[in-house]
């Protein structure tokens, strides 16, 4: 499970990069009943999703030309500048080099740094700070679990492994799906199980131009009433929603700006994501 304990490699933080802030913030909210708010101007116009006062996510506008709206997952990291060395280390490359407070500065609100896998999936790290990151998770409205899907899993096995010291665990998939793999951060209980991989041919990855990509998998008390809502705010479902055994009810979803996430309502009794 994903916890508030700012486990090293395991999700921290994550936010949205979408074509228009306020828009994105009223169809989250109508979804999953955040607060949105803004940083102002002088940040961007970044700003952070609240459940019940409790940070959950953050959102800003979309800076890179050509970019898609996309979540982007952060890993907690205790060092962003060696964590980007190991990404280049391990063939992947830094698309936006550590930022925030360096050595002798004081360690201000955290570090970030964001990077490209070698098949060609981003993702991001934090180093917390006075700003700890996720003040929820794995409860409803909140991130639960975190997804890759991705071209090549054996190479992302080993990317991610020499980066992080994620440990996987095969787990086949029912009527010979194929086969999921289970990460768990380095040196932990699988009860600290984060997130997921599996490999897809790239015509199945067509939402992200045949590339690699992480998504959020959000909590839900009530798959089918979130889902519901999902679609009244204008968005859409890619998968869902349906029962998968050991793991809950879910749907795959789009929010209006094509932005994917999953709502998952888990078995009471099941074992992650």
């Amino acid at each position: 499970m994903i916890t508030t304990d700012f486990v090293p490699g395991s999700p921290s933080w994550l936010d949205l990069g979408a074509p228009d802030v306020p828009a994105a913030a009223a169809f989250y909210g109508a979804v999953f009943g955040w607060e949105f708010q803004s940083h102002g101007e002088e940040a961007g116009d970044y700003g952070v999703f609240r459940l019940d006062g409790k940070s959950v996510a953050g959102i800003g506008p979309l800076t890179e030309e050509g970019a898609r709206s996309a979540w982007m997952i952060y890993f907690g990291t205790a060092d962003a500048d060696a964590t980007a060395r190991a990404v280049e280390r391990a063939g992947g490359t830094v698309r936006v080099p550590p930022m925030g407070p360096g050595e002798g500065e004081g360690e201000g609100e955290g570090r970030m740094a964001q990077f490209t896998d070698p098949q060609g999936g981003q993702f991001a790290v934090f180093q917390p700070g006075t700003y700890p990151g996720l003040e929820a998770a794995d409860a409803p409205g909140t991130l639960s679990w975190t997804e890759l899907y991705t071209t090549d899993a054996a190479a992302a096995q080993e990317f991610y492994g020499a980066v992080f010291g994620w440990t996987a665990e095969d787990m086949p998939l029912p009527g010979g799906g194929g086969t999921y793999v289970l990460l768990t951060p380095e040196g932990r209980d699988k009860e600290l199980m984060h997130g997921g991989l599996m490999q897809l041919p790239s015509e199945h990855l067509a939402l992200n131009g045949g590339r690699p990509y992480w998504h959020p998998v959000f909590a839900a008390g009530d798959c089918d009433a979130t889902v519901a809502k999902v679609v009244e705010g204008g968005g859409s479902v890619q998968m869902g929603p349906e029962d998968a055994e050991g793991v809950g009810r879910l749907a795959v979803c789009l929010d209006p700006a094509g932005a994917d996430f999953v709502v998952l309502r888990p078995e009471p009794e099941g074992s992650g994501g």
